[in-house]
């Protein structure tokens, strides 16, 4: 010490931290109140820099008056040093952690307002987030007097040495990296792969990427595996999709009628069952002549991938009771066998008649 320590001395130093632990206290009061109206509002950034000033702000306020305390004490200029420098790296670690999630929660928004889904792609979150990490880590290594550069030397001449350790770990990071960059895939999406997993992108990682599929089970692809396999993306380039339902009916049918009952069941469907398209105009394509039926498509509008099996249910209900209704009949194939003496007659295909048997055997007297 300088001098001899005083109470005066202790009453300014005892006043300079209350100061600092009032400030905080006020700070963060301050902070939880515009964060409820940030809650309120549309955009996400506001809420990220309120959620990173409620930790940093105390903190400062804190260092501050921690600071106005051994300035008021009558120390050595040694001691005084070292704890301006606590007090600096415990701002700076204050700040870095802050800026981490102010960044981090920016690409978040960012990822989730273009995609235009509920997931997250954290990958990016992870890269931007330890970047500011390592600048605050040589930051404060700068603070203390350590040179950088010898350490940023080392850390290049071992780079080389990592990434050839790292290589398939690497890999599948910018595998990652490309996918997103490429808007091929995007949380959310419905994917098959042609190796036959399918489901929704729920997150794509450093590593690898997660898809749930429609059993509730999660599948882990990873990135460098995806990018080079054949895959289709049901949700690009729009959500919206058709699906083509086959039917057919006898040949005594009047087709005109078939058309027009089927074209009414698809557009009652279409707006009476969730997940269909309303303004889907119903398509019936006729196209087959076959063996006991005239076969035909029908082309149905799905709001997205998973909506398909829900409306191909009901329609099929609804179609099998309305034909009902109509008197238009659904044919099923039955078999003719023809037995001789010494010789059989190979099967052929009919139509089965109401109230006659499947299979038939006719032998000569």
């Amino acid at each position: 010490m300088t001098r001899a320590l005083t109470g005066q001395d202790l009453l300014y130093a005892g006043i300079a931290v209350a100061a600092g632990l009032l400030a905080a206290f006020l700070l963060r009061a301050l902070l939880r109140w515009l964060g409820r109206h940030a809650d309120r509002t549309r955009w996400r950034g506001d809420d990220v820099l309120v959620d990173a000033l409620r930790m940093i702000a105390p903190w400062a306020a804190i260092a501050g008056g921690a600071a106005s305390a051994a300035a008021a004490l009558p120390l050595t200029r040694t001691v005084q040093h070292n704890v301006n420098q606590v007090l600096t790296l415990l701002v700076i670690f204050a700040a870095t952690i802050s800026a981490a999630r102010v960044v981090a929660g920016l690409v978040r928004s960012v990822t989730q307002s273009r995609s235009g889904v509920a997931g997250s792609a954290t990958i990016f979150m992870n890269i931007t987030r330890i970047l500011v990490l390592a600048i605050g880590f040589l930051v404060g290594l700068q603070t203390l007097g350590i040179s950088i550069a010898p350490l940023l030397t080392a850390l290049g001449v071992g780079g080389l040495a990592v990434a050839l350790a790292l290589q398939d770990t690497l890999a599948n990071l910018f595998a990652g990296i490309h996918i997103l960059a490429s808007k091929t895939v995007q949380p959310g999406d419905y994917i098959r792969l042609s190796s036959g997993e399918e489901g929704y992108v729920e997150d794509i990682n450093w590593r690898q990427t997660t898809v749930r599929a429609l059993s509730n089970n999660l599948v882990v692809i990873p990135n460098g595996q995806l990018a080079k396999t054949n895959m289709t993306n049901f949700m690009r380039p729009e959500q919206k999709l058709t699906i083509l339902v086959q039917a057919g009916v006898s040949y005594d049918s009047d087709l005109e009628q078939v058309e027009r009952v089927t074209t009414e069941v698809v557009a009652e469907v279409m707006t009476g069952i969730t997940g269909a398209v309303p303004e889907h105009e119903p398509a019936v394509r006729f196209h087959t002549f076959g063996d006991s039926r005239i076969g035909f498509t029908v082309i149905l509008g799905v709001g997205e991938f998973s909506d398909q099996y829900r409306i191909k249910h009901e329609f099929i209900k609804r179609l099998h009771r309305r034909y009902r209704e109509e008197g238009i009949r659904i044919p099923s194939p039955a078999r003719t066998v023809a037995l001789q003496q010494g010789a059989v007659v190979l099967p052929q295909q009919r139509t089965a008649e109401p109230g006659a048997e499947d299979m038939t055997a006719t032998r000569p007297i």
